[in-house]
């Protein structure tokens, strides 16, 4: 056979691997889509559900000693006229430590029976004890030294008007495999926080990673020891062009082997990007990337 000949046995050779590989990885390619689309779906379901984030309608901090509940104007925790009395209840507050003593008559259920004066449960401190006047619910927040009542309402308008969270189209690339740098203690970082405030978080290391052949890294922290997974905080070139401006979130597993999976394409909003009574923590100073991550979910536009 001529040097012609062998040349064009060599491409059809190489035609046909190439068609090979293509059909071997344009179904994993398909399933890796359908898997991050259903992420996807769960995670609107969630935003979209009776008591998600789009169910906010309040948020009201109390002072030390006594603080009003109902829907007389003043009230230190405002409700609907529609929903309770004008004088409904009150809370005591010492220290992080909240009391609750309903009105005669308030009609308020305390964990889906009649209220009584009775001590609350924050969020911090797990499932929080849940208030009712109507359909909303009322429930303790604590935030470092401060605490104060999340108010939600299922048929809230954000909610009933919801129609999902626009983002980018699914790239495997911006699927990136990452290296774990462990420190030798834990760290302590100080998070802030759109309240003006910081939170204590910590960091088992830091995550270094190549976009485009140039090097980046994140800090990732651990928010629960005993269901561990990464956190991270993040802005990048499109915050603010496209993304919101605050940042986003990402969560992936713990280090195996040294190496962890950070999946850009499962990035999302915070909640304070849907709802002005969230009270989320801001990304650190090196979590800032200089790259623009075309991947996850965009700004919503709602606020």
């Amino acid at each position: 056979m001529g040097s012609a000949g062998t040349m064009a046995a060599m491409s059809r050779r190489f035609s046909l691997l190439s068609f090979g590989l293509l059909a071997v990885l344009a179904p994993a390619q398909d399933a890796y889509k359908a898997s991050v689309d259903a992420w996807h779906a769960g995670r609107v379901q969630r935003l979209g559900a009776e008591d998600g984030w789009l169910s906010l309608i309040g948020r009201d901090w109390l002072n030390p000693g006594e603080n009003t509940l109902g829907s007389a104007p003043g009230s230190t925790v405002l409700l609907p006229v529609w929903a309770a009395p004008a004088r409904a209840g009150l809370f005591f507050v010492e220290g992080t430590t909240v009391r609750f003593r309903p009105h005669p008559g308030s009609g308020l259920l305390l964990n889906g029976q009649p209220a009584t004066e009775s001590v609350l449960k924050a969020d911090a401190d797990g499932k929080p004890d849940l208030l009712q006047a109507g359909r909303v619910k009322l429930f303790v927040i604590r935030r470092g030294n401060r605490v104060g009542i999340r108010i939600k309402d299922p048929e809230n308008p954000a909610r009933k008007s919801f129609q999902g969270v626009p983002r980018f189209p699914v790239d495997p690339a911006w699927r990136i495999e990452a290296d774990f740098v462990p420190y030798a203690t834990p760290q302590v970082r100080q998070i802030p926080t759109v309240l003006g405030t910081s939170e204590p978080m910590t960091t088992p290391g830091l995550l270094t990673f190549k976009v485009g052949g140039k090097d980046f890294s994140l800090e990732p922290m651990v928010e629960d020891p005993e269901h561990p997974q990464l956190f991270l905080i993040f802005k990048d070139a499109t915050s603010a062009q496209g993304t919101y401006p605050a940042g986003r979130f990402l969560y992936a597993d713990m280090p195996k082997a040294g190496k962890v999976i950070l999946d850009f394409n499962k990035a999302y909003n915070p909640p304070c990007a849907f709802t002005l009574f969230a009270t989320c923590p801001l990304p650190p100073k090196q979590n800032q990337l200089s790259i623009a991550v075309t991947a996850g979910e965009k700004d919503p536009g709602l606020h």
